[in-house]
This record gives structure tokens, sequence and C-alpha cells, in this order.
């Protein structure tokens, strides 16, 4: 975790001006090149079908957790 946020402050100043949909997908990507890294196939498998959620996947799973 502490690399992650590591990585966004120095990466911030590249994503000024990206849409939120583009910052999903770089995330999604470092989350797949996480993924990979895993040596237990079912703990891959699982963080793999994580990171192949959708950016519309996830904005309504977004929108429904805000709803009362």
């Amino acid at each position: 975790m502490k690399t992650l946020i590591t990585l966004l402050a120095l990466a911030a100043p590249l994503f000024v001006g990206c849409s939120s949909k583009a910052l999903y997908g770089a995330g999604q990507q470092w989350q797949r090149t996480e993924c990979n890294k895993i040596d237990d196939r079912e703990e891959r498998a699982r963080c793999e079908r994580s990171a192949a959620t959708s950016y519309e996947s996830y904005q309504s799973q977004r929108e429904a957790g805000k709803k009362p």
C-alpha cells in the first residue's frame, strides 16, 4: 500500500487533465501487474477478476453504494 501511495504521489502531475476513466484504467493496469506477482493460483485469479471490472461496472457499483 505504501508503494501505491508513493507511486501515485510521483505520478500525480502526469494525471492533471486526465479523465476519471483514464485514471481508473491506469489503476486497473497497475493492479493487473500486481496480480501477476501473486504465487497462489486462486488468489491470483481473484485478483485478476477484480482487475477486469470495467469502468462502467465500477461506476454502477459506486452509485449503488451511495444510495441509502
